[in-house]
């Protein structure tokens, strides 16, 4: 895109130029505009339609994925339960002991786990509170009123993984309390400076989707921060630059970032030094486009006064733009004196030598 930007941009300025010669007034008259191709359109900024451009390239937008809601753990294989019958500790396990270190109940591979008295329990798929309830009631075969109490130790059986730009990649174990992007980045270390929080993936089984959690911390999208499930897979990618390019008669031309943050036109710039007050053509301050493929928007602000840079304060830049000041009428003539001195020098040199 900045390659035909380019090429459109060449053809152009020299008709835009000569509006800092005098030839044409500013702001471009029609006659001016009918000499630049037909699919480059001049719109002057003033304050009737500067609201139109106050909006960002890229605005936030709220993400919903798929099996949302709120979070009910349910017990998986490798799981450690805790079940303690109260006035009954001969039951904590069998034969009163602990096996292999373990506080509590492994759920195994067929999703059950054995019990005193009555034998193998389905936890697979279930609230603690389910299995508790069921304990209870095949209990009272054998324990007068059982009281009984369920709880995860260990949870070993779910969990989501974090990677790409956060400070310490891991994974993380699902608990009873839900676990939402934001924390499970937190609990990586946090992002990185080079981390895009536009742009994060959680790829959930087969399907891949992109989560603006910037659009959580800056815009209050609560979407943009949803409750993980077991198996999501998040990514944060790098940021990638996104440029607008500034160029003329300003004290520091160069390419400025917007990917960190929006900049209007006065703070990009700015952040650049300014204008040169003495070689700018301040009516001539430029900003190309790309409309399309490939057509083209040129925006021009008369920057003379400071209530035309206060403008300038709610135009927002997007990637490719390129903002060009023109040159003004007075400083091409100094320029082309300059040029010329050097070689009058010379010659009034010679001529100096010729009547010795």
């Amino acid at each position: 895109m900045l390659h035909r930007l380019t090429v459109v941009l060449v053809g152009s300025l020299p008709v835009l130029a000569g509006c800092s010669e005098g030839h044409v007034r500013f702001p471009v008259t029609e006659s001016a505009q009918k000499a630049l191709p037909e699919n480059v359109h001049v719109i002057r900024l003033d304050a009737e339609n500067i609201r139109s451009f106050e909006v960002p390239a890229e605005p936030h937008q709220a993400t919903r994925l798929p099996a949302g809601g709120g979070w009910d753990y349910r017990i998986g294989v490798g799981d450690i339960l805790g079940i303690t019958v109260f006035d009954h500790p001969e039951l904590l396990l069998p034969g009163g002991e602990k096996t292999a270190g373990e506080s509590g109940f492994r759920v195994q591979a067929d999703g059950t786990v054995a019990f005193p008295y009555v034998g193998a329990v389905r936890a697979k798929g279930r609230a603690p509170e389910e299995v508790r309830a069921e304990l209870q009631t095949r209990l009272a075969a054998f324990v007068p009123d059982p009281q009984v109490d369920v709880r995860v130790t260990a949870f070993n059986s779910q969990a989501v993984s974090v990677t790409g730009e956060v400070r310490s990649p891991n994974r993380q174990p699902l608990t009873t309390v839900e676990l939402t992007l934001l924390d499970a980045i937190n609990a990586a270390g946090g992002l990185t400076e080079a981390a895009d929080a536009r742009r994060v993936t959680v790829r959930r089984g087969t399907s891949s989707y992109r989560v603006d959690l910037a659009g959580f911390l800056n815009a209050g999208l609560g979407s943009n921060n949803p409750v993980l499930r077991p198996g999501d897979i998040v990514t944060v990618p790098r940021r990638q630059a996104r440029e607008a390019y500034l160029l003329g008669e300003i004290v520091k031309p160069a390419a400025v970032d917007l990917s960190v943050e929006p900049l209007t036109l006065t703070q990009a710039l700015s952040r650049q030094g300014g204008i040169l007050e003495r070689r700018a053509d301040a009516r001539g301050v430029f900003v190309f486009r790309a409309n399309g493929a490939p057509g083209m928007k040129v925006f021009q602000l008369d920057a003379r006064s400071p209530t035309a840079l206060l403008l300038g304060t709610r135009f927002l830049l997007q990637p490719g733009d390129v903002v060009y000041v023109t040159r003004a009428p007075l400083s091409r003539w100094n320029d082309t004196i300059s040029d010329l001195l050097p070689s009058v020098g010379i010659t009034s040199s010679l001529d100096r030598l010729g009547t010795n």
